[in-house]
């Protein structure tokens, strides 16, 4: 039990889960206090104790059931010869029952019906051994193969038709007609529907992990299943699921740095002393003045100007961080945003009447913003146009950041116009969100803009997005 929770903690730690060692000894402590035979009383202490945020706690479970991958199930096709699955199905009279069915004698749309139908009624009963059986006819494990078992838990999903199954689970089952409230029942299904496909794949990938740790061993698995936490999603390769959660993610976020940052200005011990308060201060101890009173500061508020790069797949990291820099606009005396390919467009109205991410990139989509030619990047033609157009509006006081992957498709890259901006400003921040390795290769030339710049940082991730924002002041 104890290597059990020692590797658990060292996975969480590995993935980024902040475990301390106090807390480390109060989910040792705490097992004393339930019964170690019960899976889900185990599973309860440890994420009270490890676990400090919600959205940490799917990647808890996904270590936990590593680390403490026991037979959970009341039936084994490795254990048993009995191939008996429950079938639920309706009676006549809306009544409803069971029956016992042979799984090797069903066909494979058979085997959909009967999955359909299970989670259909939410019946989590039935479907722990009826993952157990999909996973034996379609995962394809052989003991000893080096397979992912990602991939394991693609082909069972596969195989099953998950997009079918979805379609079916969100058709009415009478005909509406446009009864009012039809848009409402509609989401609902379609949301109902969404949940029972991913309990589905939740039970398939438990028994996939499962069999990998009996196989494996858990550290072996540990490694191929290890999930990034949502702010440590990379923006480039985030799937559709992950830019969900991201936005859910940065919604309290700019509230948070604006306030830490307002902290932060409160605190800075370089102005004015404040003689008339210190003299004051001093006739409690005779006329000498031990501790000095500053003025309160009043540091003056930056621009922000931020130019960010939308085409391709660099548009949805361009995406989270205009809107995170527009939100926090009132840290700033006025945030002014930009977006380009081959051309330059202001889209600072745009983000103001936008009610959320989607909502902004939507806008900005449907004006062809930042497109002058062929819609092709060329940073050199972006950073002219910036020049030429609000060049002179940049001052003493201006903040610049860039956001984009610096290739430019083997174009000019027109270097002075960009250093002819800068030079004006405070400072320049160049935010890249692809690995350092990769700059400069192909046609990246990062090399070319780098010197023109105050700093350059790599940014994948939200988790170095808010480290920026939070040292920008």
């Amino acid at each position: 039990m104890l290597t059990a929770v020692e590797g658990l903690i060292s996975e969480l730690r590995e993935v980024g889960v902040p475990v301390s060692t106090t807390e480390a000894i109060d989910a040792v402590r705490c097992l004393r206090h339930v019964d170690i035979s019960q899976r889900s009383d185990v599973r309860s202490a440890l994420a009270t104790t490890l676990v400090k945020s919600a959205r940490h706690r799917a990647t808890f479970n996904t270590a936990f059931d590593l680390f403490f991958a026991g037979s959970s199930h009341p039936l084994d096709l490795e254990t048993t010869s009995d191939d008996e699955v429950t079938d639920p199905s309706g009676h006549a009279g809306g009544s409803t029952g069971t029956t016992r069915t042979r799984f090797d004698l069903l066909s494979d749309d058979e085997v959909r019906e009967l999955v359909f139908r299970t989670i259909a009624a939410d019946d989590d009963l039935t479907l722990r051994p009826l993952s157990i059986q999909l996973v034996t006819r379609h995962a394809g494990l052989v003991p000893g193969q080096p397979v992912a078992g990602t991939f394991a838990v693609f082909r069972v999903l596969r195989a099953l038709g998950v997009d079918d199954l979805r379609l079916r689970l969100s058709a009415p089952t009478q005909p509406e007609d446009g009864a009012p409230g039809g848009d409402l029942r509609h989401r609902l299904r379609e949301d109902a529907a969404d949940r029972r496909i991913e309990t589905l794949r939740q039970a398939i990938e438990a028994e996939v992990r499962r069999r990998l740790v009996a196989d494996r061993g858990a550290d072996a698995v540990a490694h191929s299943l290890r999930a990034a936490l949502p702010e440590d999603v990379n923006f480039l390769t985030a799937s559709t699921q992950e830019i969900e959660a991201l936005e859910d993610l940065l919604r309290p976020l700019p509230q948070q740095l604006s306030s830490a940052v307002t902290r932060k200005r409160r605190h800075v011990r370089n102005h004015h002393l404040d003689f008339r308060r210190t003299i004051r201060a001093s006739m409690s101890t005779g006329g000498i003045p031990i501790t000095p009173r500053f003025r309160p500061p009043h540091p003056p508020k930056p621009e922000l100007i931020v130019l960010a790069d939308i085409s391709g797949s660099v548009a949805t990291f361009a995406r989270f961080t205009l809107a995170l820099t527009h939100a926090m606009r009132g840290t700033f005396r006025s945030v002014r945003s930009f977006v380009f390919v081959d051309g330059m467009d202001e889209v600072t109205e745009l983000l103001a009447e936008s009610t959320d991410i989607a909502d902004a990139a939507q806008r900005i989509d449907d004006v062809d913003a930042g497109i002058l030619l062929d819609g092709r990047s060329d940073y050199g033609s972006a950073f002219r146009t910036f020049q030429e157009r609000w060049g002179s509006q940049v001052g003493s006081r201006s903040i610049i950041i860039i956001l984009g992957d610096g290739r430019s498709n083997y174009r000019r890259p027109s270097a002075e116009s960009l250093a002819d901006v800068t030079g004006r400003a405070a400072a320049t921040y160049w935010l890249n969100p692809e690995r350092a390795v990769s700059w400069d290769d192909g046609d990246s030339i990062m090399s070319e803009y780098s010197p023109h710049c105050d700093a350059v940082f790599e940014c994948r991730n939200v988790r170095q997005l808010k480290a920026f924002i939070q040292a920008l002041a």
